[in-house]
Formats: C-alpha cells, structure tokens, sequence
C-alpha cells in the first residue's frame, strides 16, 4: 500500500504594507489544511521587491499572525535570500535549450504593447529572439532570460475549487526568468521555493489563476510534479465591488482595534468562502478537524461587518471573564490610564454582566466608565430626571443606614434590602432603582442595579450615595 502524501502548504505574503485581510485568509485556509492533515504549514517571505520591503512590514506579518493564533513550522523562509538558486535553476534550463537571451530592447516591448492595445488584447512577447543566434545580439544591450514556453497544444490546470481550467498554449508567451541586471523574477522564484520547499497544495486568492499556467510550463520545463492548486476567489467590499480601501479598515491589525477577538476573526474569515453545512460558530478545534478543500466555495465572499460584531458578541460572551478583564487592563493601559487593583475587582465582578451586552472589546471598556470613575460622579442629563424628582434624594439618605447595616453584600443580600425598603414605602420598585441607578453609575448604559451595587462594593456604593446627598 502506498504511503499517503505529506500535505505541506506555504503562505507567501510580501511585505510591502500591512497584513491584508484577505491575505490573512489565505493563511487561515493553508494553515488549516496542513493542521487537518497533519502535515506542514511553511512561512515564506516574498521579499524581492526590494524597494518596498520594510523591516516594519515583516513584523507587521510576524505579528498578525500569531495574534490570530496561525503558527507556522520552522523558521520563515525569505526569498530574496535565495536569488542564487533561482538563477542557477534559469541557468540550468538555458543550456538545456529550454530557455534563451532575449535582447529585445525597451522600445521594441512598447512597440508590441502598443500593437496589441491597437488590436484590443493583452501584450504578448512576439518571440522574436527565440530562435535567433546569439550572435545577432546587438552591442551593449544586456539581455533578459525568457522560458521557451510550449506553442502548441493545450495547459491543463485541474483546480480544486475552479475545477478543470484550460490554457492555450498560444497565449502563454515567453515569461522571462532572469531580468537584465541578472534578478530573478517572481515567476521564476516562488515555482523554484515552491519546488524546493515540497509544496504539495497552494491555495491562494483566484487572482492567481492566470499565474498558474504559466507556472505550470516552468514545472514541466524542469521536470517537476507541480503542486495542486486551490484557487479561492477573491473578497468583495459590501457592495459587491472588489475588495478596496474604501470599504474600510482592511489591515489585520486594524481589526484588532476594532476590538474584535482573534478567535471571532478566524471564525469570520472561515466563512468567507469555506463552509461546513449550516454551521456558523467554529471553533478553532473544529475548524482543523473539519476543513477540508471540498468545501470551498467558487463565488466570491462579501465583507459583513455587522456579522463580524455579531460573531465577535458571541465569542466575547463566551470568553472566561478574567482573559476579558485582562484585555480591559490592557485597552485602558494603551489609552495611557492603569487601573488599580480595587478597579480591576470591580471590573471583574462585573464582566459577567457586560460582556451580554458587548459587540466589541472597546464596548467592555466603555461598559466599566462608571466603574472607575472618580468621584463625585459625573450624572448624564438623561437619567438625571428620576434622581431630580422631589424626594428622591432625601430617599437615598434613608436607605443608605440600611445599606450600611448588611453584614454580606451580595446580589440577594442588596437585592432584599432594596425591595424591603421599597415595600415598607410602599413605592414601586423602580421608584427606587432608577435614582438610586442614576446616583451610583451616572450613566443610562449600565447593567442592572444589583450587579452595579456588587461590582462596587458597599464602601463606594454608600460614598456615591452620600456624594449626592451632599449635592441635594
């Protein structure tokens, strides 16, 4: 019996800006595939672009990465770092034949380009030095190196999402393998790191698709067994155009300050061309058992991002209270005010209770305001009108001593002192809660007044009171 293939699959970014979202999709899908399959999922940096690549944008991919938890196996691989292999692989298919010096010059390529804009489709190299001597090569014009592409017949691409992808030989002109000044292109450079690397599957964005066939000709030039493709269509913007920067915050790092989990992300990005039947929460764990490259989908994915929150709520609602305090601490900190040990008490006490409201993590940091804010509190206008009401504070006065007495402040301890106090008023409950709400948070967005009284503890529960005593 055949041993079964070791799946190995690579993310390719090049770090010439941030970390796209659909990049970081891509990497999702691989990383996913290699995990479900026990295999390997290889980093390589694509970084020849030499102009544009910054230190900054490495750790930008660095980074994003491993905040949305993709971690990838060995050490990353950076292109630039390879040029002499690829040169020696354009070499090598120069003195089999298989590739020639093109001495075309810059005006002779604008001639053709603007030939073929005349005529209404795409610039093709015309081949012109393909078969000529070497000896015609004009004096000090440095020549390219171009592959000598099959011109007849057909270039069959089976993909696993598109399906059975067909080229015209005809169509593929001479790609060029080694520039003038002796660089390799990226043609040339991610067929040999792929090659060299034991890529078995690439999946990557259908924008690529066209890339394939020509990829395809350099394989087969040099004897290699091409890897199997997955082409997965692009994101759309929310109106269905291609995904730009008009649609918004696109970089991974902007949608961690969004306040989004990296977990809801992940869960987002699966589904944005992947699916499971109707499942819509996946968690990591059954993301790498599940995926597969059967379920993904051929028509491209529209950018949601009230679906985004939505995921995001639940993911938040389902984190363990104390790594979402940690993530308040952090989020106050980043906004330069730290919060004491008495204030992430009272955030932690109260989590439970804001995290059932939360869209995003910056919602738990603007659910604790009241929580930590100094004192006397600041009353918002509107829920001032029930504190402001003829007795409303004298009332507070009065409860305050009975609040004070209670041996344990609980939610049931305050929630049978309140409703005692209100009973033997004879008042409505509300008449109650509301100003006693209004004095204690300030805010119309708090939770509810038993869960408020707790998470502040009964000191500073009977200071806000006596704060607005005071001020009546």
């Amino acid at each position: 019996m055949a041993s079964k293939t070791h799946v190995i699959t690579r993310f390719a970014p090049s770090p010439t800006g941030i970390l796209h979202i659909g990049n970081a999709r891509t990497a999702l899908f691989n990383w996913l595939y290699a995990r479900h399959c026990g295999g390997t999922f290889l980093l390589r940096v694509e970084d020849t672009d030499r102009a544009r690549s910054t230190p900054e944008a490495i750790d930008a991919i660095f980074d994003g990465l491993s905040w949305l938890g993709i971690d990838w196996d060995g050490d990353p691989i950076f292109q630039f770092a390879r040029a002499d292999r690829h040169r020696e692989v354009a070499e090598e298919l120069l003195k089999k034949g298989l590739a020639y010096k093109c001495y075309a010059t810059p005006q002779e390529l604008q001639e053709m380009r603007d030939k073929a804009r005349a005529e209404g489709r795409s610039m093709t190299y015309d081949g012109r030095w393909r078969d000529r001597d070497p000896s015609e090569a004009p004096a000090g014009v440095d020549p390219v190196i171009r592959l000598k592409t099959a011109n007849e017949g057909l270039t069959i691409i089976e993909d696993k999402v598109q399906g059975s992808v067909t080229f015209k030989n005809t169509e593929i002109d001479d790609m060029v393998l080694l520039r003038s000044d002796g660089t390799p292109t990226y043609m040339l450079s991610v067929v040999v790191d792929d090659h060299d690397m034991g890529v078995t599957q690439i999946i990557r964005g259908d924008d690529h698709l066209s890339n394939a066939g020509r990829q395809t000709q350099l394989y087969n030039a040099m004897g290699w067994t091409a890897p199997d493709f997955a082409h997965v269509p692009l994101i759309h913007g929310p109106d269905g155009a291609k995904l730009s920067k008009r649609h918004g915050a696109l970089g991974v790092a902007s949608y961690r300050d969004m306040g989004l989990l990296p977990e809801a992300l992940c869960n987002y990005l699966l589904r944005l061309g992947w699916s499971h039947g109707d499942d819509e929460i996946i968690s990591t764990e059954q993301a790498i058992e599940w995926f597969d490259l059967g379920g993904l989908n051929k028509a491209p994915a529209r950018l949601d991002f009230a679906k985004m929150e939505y995921l995001n709520g639940h993911y938040i609602r389902h984190t363990d209270d104390g790594v979402l305090a940690d993530h308040v601490e952090q989020l106050m900190a980043d906004k330069g005010q730290a919060l004491s040990e008495d204030q992430l008490a009272r955030v932690r006490e109260l989590m439970p209770s804001l995290k059932e409201r939360a869209k995003t993590l910056h919602d738990l940091v603007a659910g604790i305001d009241f929580l930590i804010a100094a004192r006397p509190i600041v009353i918002d206008e509107k829920v001032a009108k029930p504190l402001n009401q003829d007795g409303a504070r004298e009332m507070l006065t009065e409860l305050a001593p009975q609040l004070a007495a209670l041996n344990h402040w609980t939610m049931e301890s305050v929630e049978t002192a309140l409703r005692a106090f209100a009973d033997a008023r004879d008042l409505g409950f509300g008449k109650v809660a509301q100003p006693l709400r209004a004095a204690l948070t300030g805010t119309p967005n708090a939770p509810g007044i038993f869960e408020v009284m707790v998470a502040l503890g009964q000191a500073e529960t009977l200071a806000r009171i006596e704060d607005q005593a005071v001020a009546a």
